[in-house]
């Protein structure tokens, strides 16, 4: 697998913007519009949740599997990359969980 995955992935969804959605599950998903994209996101973030609390590490992975999936659909819908993510990612690094957040409340 490759470590560019992310940005495969993206340029396959990018390419569905636009499409028949019977062409593709995501063509689909961008057909009915960013509130369906959204309720995806969050049943799959719901199932995340649950496949956690049962403790069943190969569950876990394939319902995270499907969130980021989720979320990179999203992303792609609003036009955004995964790197613009993996950047804040990176800007928050070195820095305290406790004291970003507390920059986030001053803002």
């Amino acid at each position: 697998m490759s470590d560019r995955v992310l940005d495969e992935v993206h340029e396959v969804l990018m390419s569905r913007l636009g499409a028949e959605p019977g062409s593709s599950y995501a063509a689909s998903l961008y057909d009915k519009g960013l509130d369906a994209i959204l309720k995806k996101v969050g049943e799959e973030a719901t199932e995340t949740v649950m496949a956690a609390k049962d403790g069943d590490a190969e569950k876990i992975v394939y319902e995270i599997a499907d969130l980021w999936f989720h979320t990179m659909v999203l992303l792609a819908h609003q036009k955004l990359k995964p790197q613009q993510v993996l950047d804040e990612l990176s800007r928050r690094m070195g820095t305290s969980g406790l004291a970003e957040k507390a920059a986030r409340k001053s803002k």
